[in-house]
């Protein structure tokens, strides 16, 4: 059932073509106050939470393969490669703050009021589809972690998932502030999960310092460079630059300039400080495998169920595996409560409608948990990893359609006015795009290509071909 519209706002509507009908989550819109006399402490406060809405997207379980399958095949090398990414993210985060606070819209409404109406289509397919696959991993990632703490069926795991749907809309009607506390709650649970494993592990710590440095290694060394690009590619989750410009209007800061300019550097610092915490997690999975993995016969290991059997064992200590599906489990749950956001965020950004939320919900699980529960029951359940695998798939089909328009948006006066892009940043965040999508359309050849002609084109470039 849609929603009546209220009347629009018009506030700041130039270099728009058409005013926004309501404004982004509405339900939940400035309903956080932010105390005009207070405090720098007191106004960060206010501010924190959205930016760990954000972080989880990037410790999510599709990013866990990759840093598994760094840490166990080359050590602690790939460290720079995750921070290198993390810096990436902190920006892009960044610009999408901008672009909430500065103009009152999310990026879905930014491009419906700029673009065609085909094109509008063709975005909320593209994003949907990314929302989907993201959901699908998480459910995937979670239903792993039911399996290896509880022995359950990955079937009826992917089906257990799917409660969380009810845990969102009960915290969304007392608060936003609500669901911001389960996810910091689950967040700071991956953290001391991994903190302990790292202790177990006794990683070398000159070796961690030195990793985070970057090597020419990285580059010349092919199989560095093809999980490299893999880490990099599945960095930044397209559906977070929409979730991030809209959940910043939850806060009720002044709308005045001087108020707009305090609120983007505040909710900045949240951003930045919860990115960090996830470079710590992405990290901390890195060099646990590291030390767990790399020299001790097991470089090969790639998948979380491996991962889960091996840890135990190799680190002497019973709980180590334990703690690592507790922190699967938290992560995989975490993500599909952010992901259920911004599939509301982008339909009503991009259409223009509003379902009920109990719907739109329902609408969003059911299309990553019944591809999941269909593929893995007819197929088994060793498909679980091919399906983490083809998510990523998806999500790379989107993230330039997502970063594009937000560095257009954000670098373009008419439509930021004083909050504009300085030269830097333009220069900075258009090479970062330019990169990410070249990294990602690698991504798509190597998965769609037929095998001899990625032999023929790695050959010509003297790489070995990601085929074999």
């Amino acid at each position: 059932m849609l929603d009546p519209a209220p009347p629009p706002d018009p506030v700041e509507q130039t270099g728009w073509r058409k005013p926004v009908e309501r404004a982004s989550l509405p339900e939940v819109h400035r309903s956080v106050l932010v105390p005009t006399a207070a405090s720098f402490w007191r106004k960060l406060l206010a501010f924190s939470g959205p930016g760990f809405l954000i972080a989880v997207g990037y410790m999510d379980p599709g990013n866990w393969a990759t840093d598994l399958t760094g840490g166990a095949q080359f050590g602690y090398t790939l460290l720079s490669v995750i921070m290198i990414s993390n810096l990436m993210a902190i920006l892009l985060q960044h610009l999408s703050i901008k672009l909430g606070i500065a103009t009152g819209r999310d990026l879905a409404q930014a491009c419906r009021d700029h673009y065609s109406a085909p094109t509008v289509w063709f975005l909320w397919i593209l994003c949907e589809l990314a929302i989907a696959a993201c959901d699908l991993a998480e459910v995937i990632g979670s239903a792993i972690a039911l399996q290896l703490l509880f022995g359950i069926p990955l079937v009826w795991g992917c089906v257990i998932t799917s409660l969380d749907v009810l845990a969102v809309l009960y915290l969304q009607g007392r608060g936003f502030r609500y669901i911001e506390a389960l996810v910091i709650t689950l967040i700071a649970t991956i953290g001391g999960c991994f903190a302990a494993e790292l202790l177990f592990a006794h990683p070398d710590m000159a070796g961690i310092l030195k990793g985070f440095v970057p090597s020419p290694q990285i580059i010349t060394h092919p199989g560095m460079l093809y999980v490299s690009i893999g880490i990099i590619g599945a960095t930044v989750m397209p559906h977070n630059l929409y979730l991030h410009s809209s959940i910043v209007q939850t806060r009720k800061y002044e709308q005045t300039a001087g108020g707009k300019r305090e609120a983007i550097r505040f909710a900045t610092i949240d951003s930045t400080m919860a990115l960090m915490f996830a470079l710590f997690i992405n990290g901390a999975i890195l060099v646990l495998a590291a030390a767990a993995f790399h020299g001790s016969g097991h470089e090969e290991v790639a998948s979380l169920q491996e991962a889960y059997q091996l840890l135990s064992p190799l680190l002497g200590v019973g709980a180590a595996s334990i703690l690592f599906a507790v922190a699967l489990l938290a992560s995989g749950q975490n993500s599909t409560l952010t992901g259920t956001l911004a599939g509301q965020i982008v339909m009503e950004g991009f259409l223009n409608i509003r379902l009920r939320p109990w719907l739109r919900r329902l609408i969003t699980r059911a299309i990553a948990i019944v591809p999941a529960v269909v593929i893995i029951g007819y197929f088994g359940e060793g498909k679980a990893t091919q399906l983490l695998v083809a998510s990523q798939v998806v999500l790379s089909m989107q993230l330039g359609f997502a970063v594009w328009p937000l560095m257009r948006f954000t670098g373009a006066r008419a439509k930021m006015g004083p909050f504009v892009n300085p030269l830097w940043i333009q220069i900075l965040g258009w090479s970062i795009t330019a990169v990410l999508i070249l990294l990602n359309l690698k991504l798509l050849l190597d998965s769609f290509l037929p095998a001899p002609v990625l032999d023929r084109v790695y050959g010509h470039l003297g790489l070995p071909s990601p085929a074999h």
